[in-house]
């Protein structure tokens, strides 16, 4: 089934910048519908609210970190399902492993282009 380019996506990065980067390599991609948010809470009282496609959060930010939002999404029986991609800068087995753990279906490390989106994308939603 061919990956739907309108659903909504929420983004979450406590940068501005790389808020702007994520969302205008999306678009080049096709998907307008993009959210944001500035840390793991908001993202978790707007996924709470609205559902979402996907999510791509950066692993630091305080005072919630992505990586317990990700813990957080995949606790809650109405979130659980929602695919997330987690972005770092930081590519530590660790933080891999852990992240898988937690049930990120995929991880991409900064910095990083639209191809590399598109195949993080296309291995978490399907072709497009």
């Amino acid at each position: 089934m061919a990956v739907d380019k309108s659903m909504p996506i929420l983004i979450v990065d406590d940068y501005k910048t790389m808020l702007r980067i994520i969302r205008n390599l999306l678009k080049q991609l096709g998907f307008q519908n993009v959210d944001e948010a500035s840390d793991g809470s908001e993202a978790l009282n707007k996924m709470r609210a609205k559902n979402y496609g996907l999510v791509i959060s950066d692993w630091n930010m305080e005072p919630m970190t992505g990586y317990e939002l990700l813990k957080e999404v995949r606790a809650d029986e109405m979130l659980k399902s929602v695919p997330f991609i987690m972005v770092t800068a930081e590519s530590k087995t660790d933080n891999v492993i852990a992240a898988k753990k937690a049930g990120v279906n995929n991880y991409i490390v900064k910095p990083f282009n639209a191809a590399t989106l598109k195949q993080k994308l296309v291995s978490v939603l399907g072709e497009f």
